[in-house]
């Protein structure tokens, strides 16, 4: 699992594993949570004295990981039983419990217990979405047959209106994490909670066992409460021998744990989180029906403006692989007062992204099946990025959809725009962003999602607009390119570009040098992406394509469009123009756009040994071109 933190946040955030099988997905919190990472100890504290007062410990597991089976067959060997705080939109996916595993717990005793349909933050989203998760997950597990009466807060994130929304969706109570004093943090909390709670929509536990627990630890969580009594909440995430989880213990120290749990004075017990708590099982309660698919922008809080926490409301993070990544909020905007800023390092493999939070629609965007979406962002980025698809399913299940071209870095704000493919069938909901995938820095702003049956198309630009993104190559993109700008060729040759400063106007022009010729050809192009930077154009119009150049070998325009499925394909080419010592203005009038075909790419190609600079490009409709010159 991976730790993201926000730098611009004074308390720490944790990461918990999402609900895409072999994704990571974070959601931030405000539960200040410390880590020390120690070696794993198998020394067995002496018991304590026999407690006057009873001492409850209740073996609560999070999140329906499958590798869980490994403590629940060790607790049936023992005779002891817990509690699985299960998130509904989980079950039956890969790596995570199955209807049939959790009938198999109940029939030895456990408690399935609530944890939301797909385990977010609660407290960054709105009402009606919080109270659907957790009705809902409520719902979802009684319909599977289990009886639903005890919570758990993922994150442990929650406030009074949180406590209010568990309350009224039926449970009897909900579980903190972090408020009963350990070895690594809360050293002034109490040692144990009472029973009964003082407030059971907020019951104290300590915080989640991780691999810096050591058996030692699990001890004294037990015997520092046992002289005054109390309950002792443990909670887990992972029981495997293999896993790098932080938040894994091998089963080997669950065992020995276990059988030592299994031998305390008679005055400590084990029960589960009903047992303890107790109340009538009430009535089932169903969140609010999620809204429609709307019309326009169906992107929540799309400028990011709405805080909670200091962090976008309807927003997570995501992110999978190996690399750290870091959140943060950035001022001001594109528009309006607040962008998100990711920085990845260490980067290893998998990525990192700004995504609308993978919920039931309260913040992610619904969608129609068979419909395609028209989505953008604006970004600043120092590497290549991409956009990220996921769509909703069933109760609430997340999957990976597909991903879009690269868009290139970008020293000011660009929008990247792309249109999806149409949506599966079964799918229901759209989450997407702009990732990282590879050490780097993206800012992010303005986000939209348009149903492209529901979208008027823009008018053509007025006549006489030059259609080229950065044409006189002023504004730096990554490496020794402009921005907007790419290299292009194929064959054998060696290819080498470079900003200089000798210039048709302004300050920089780009140079192209081939070396080692033997066939095709290279050439600076504008960036062949899905319409932030490539110029856009009409299937059936006509355009004037013109340059500055100098070139020690004669040169041609090659010319490429982009067709319906968004795909780049070549075109024609222009006749040759000779060398030129001085600056001298090429053009070329194209044939009419072939259908179908939505942008335009074209450059000065070298198909030999020689050097061409370029300078001020423009593509116009030759419907109100301007003259030559």
């Amino acid at each position: 699992m991976k730790i993201f933190n926000r730098t611009d946040q004074v308390d720490q955030h944790r990461t918990f594993k999402g609900t895409i099988p072999g994704k990571w997905f974070t959601w931030f919190s405000t539960v200040v949570v410390v880590f020390a990472f120690t070696g794993v100890t198998a020394g067995i504290t002496a018991p304590a004295a026999q407690a006057a007062n009873p001492t409850v410990v209740t073996l609560t597991f999070d999140d329906a990981n499958a590798d869980q089976l490994n403590a629940a067959q060790t607790m049936q060997s023992l005779g002891l039983v817990g509690t699985f705080f299960t998130p509904s939109g989980f079950i039956n996916n890969p790596g995570y419990m199955t209807v049939a595993d959790m009938q198999g717990l109940v029939a030895n005793g456990n408690e399935i217990a609530g944890h939301t349909v797909t385990h977010p933050d609660l407290t960054t989203l709105p009402a009606d979405e919080a109270t659907r998760q957790i009705c809902n997950d409520r719902v979802n597990l009684s319909n599977w047959g289990f009886t639903i009466t005890d919570f758990a807060y993922p994150f442990a994130a929650e406030n009074a209106s949180i406590e209010t929304i568990a309350k009224n969706c039926g449970m009897n109570s909900a579980r903190g994490l972090g408020d009963i004093k350990t070895r690594f943090s809360c050293a002034g909390c109490p040692l144990a909670e009472t029973i009964p709670p003082a407030n059971p929509y907020n019951t104290a536990a300590p915080d989640e066992v991780d691999n810096t627990w050591t058996l030692a630890d699990l001890q004294k969580s037990v015997t520092q409460a046992e002289p005054a009594g109390g309950w002792v909440q443990l909670t887990f995430h992972h029981i495997s021998a293999t896993s790098t989880d932080p938040l894994n213990i091998t089963p080997t120290l669950f065992n020995q744990f276990a059988t030592w749990l299994k031998s305390r004075p008679a005055t400590t017990t084990v029960k589960t989180v009903a047992q303890v708590i107790g109340g009538t099982v009430k009535p089932l309660v169903s969140g609010p029906a999620v809204p429609p698919q709307g019309t326009g922008n169906l992107v929540k809080n799309p400028s990011l403006e709405t805080l909670v926490n200091g962090v976008p409301q309807c927003w997570a993070a995501g992110g999978y692989g190996t690399n750290t990544a870091a959140f943060s909020t950035v001022r001001p905007g594109h528009t309006g007062n607040v962008a998100e800023k990711l920085v990845v390092s260490g980067y290893v493999d998998g990525d990192a992204k700004l995504l609308p939070a993978l919920d039931l629609g309260g913040c992610s965007p619904t969608a129609t099946v068979g419909h395609t979406y028209n989505i953008g962002a604006w970004y600043k980025s120092t590497t290549n990025t991409q956009f990220e698809l996921y769509y909703r399913t069933g109760l609430g299940s997340w999957t990976y959809w597909t991903s879009s071209p690269w868009f290139a870095a970008a020293t000011t704000y660009q929008k990247a725009t792309w249109t999806t493919p149409a949506l599966p069938a079964g799918a229901n909901g759209i989450s997407f962003g702009l990732n990282l995938f590879s050490n780097g820095t993206i800012t992010t702003d303005d986000y939209e999602m348009f149903d492209v049956a529901t979208v008027t198309p823009p008018p053509p630009p007025p006549a006489g607009t030059n259609l080229v993104q950065n044409p006189s190559l002023e504004t730096a993109g990554a490496g020794s390119f402009p921005q907007c700008w790419q290299a292009g060729g194929y064959g054998a040759n060696t290819a080498a570009f470079s900003t200089v400063a000798t210039a048709h106007t302004g300050t920089k022009a780009e140079k192209l040098t081939i070396t080692g010729y033997s066939s095709g050809d290279a050439k600076l192009l504008p960036t062949m992406d899905s319409g932030s930077c490539a110029p856009p154009a009409i299937a059936g119009h006509t355009y004037s394509v013109r340059t500055w150049y100098t070139s020690t070998a004669v040169t041609q325009f090659a010319l490429y469009y982009r067709d319906a499925s968004g795909a780049w394909v070549y075109w024609t080419s222009g006749p040759w123009l000779a060398a030129a010592s001085t600056y001298t203005q090429a053009s070329f009038t194209t044939p009419a756009l072939p259908a179908g075909a939505t942008a335009i790419s074209f450059g000065l190609s070298l198909f030999n040994n020689g050097t061409v600079t370029t300078d001020d490009y423009s593509l116009y409709d030759t419907v109100g071109a301007p003259p030559l010159g």
